[in-house]
């Protein structure tokens, strides 16, 4: 998979975001970031932590030349974290499981 590949991914999924009004101009507090539960799930929503967790991670990640997770899917989770009143859910999980894709092993 190609770095080039993730970060389209990325920048469709912010795009989704920011066409449903979830994409945030102001940053959560400092003490949102310091959770230990997985996905900070005490301290952000399910949307504030792809904006402000994992699309980040993944941006440093490339731009450090870091090896990106294998076996990675987001999806799932946020099949369960998102009602699906959520205004475009259907287009946020399609985007999500896109981005997962690039990191799932082909079956043979």
């Amino acid at each position: 998979m190609s770095s080039q590949m993730v970060i389209q991914r990325l920048q469709q999924v912010e795009a989704v975001m920011r066409e449903h009004d979830h994409w945030q101009t102001q940053s959560p507090e400092a003490e949102a970031f310091a959770s230990t539960e997985p996905f900070c799930l005490d301290t952000l929503e399910p949307l504030e932590w792809l904006q402000w967790v994992l699309i980040p991670r993944f941006h440093a990640l490339i731009e450090a030349g870091a090896p990106l997770p294998q076996n990675f899917a987001i999806a799932p989770y946020y099949e369960v974290a998102l009602p699906d009143s959520t205004p475009g859910y259907a287009a946020l999980l399609l985007t999500l499981n896109h981005f997962d894709a690039l990191f799932q092993e082909p079956t043979a």
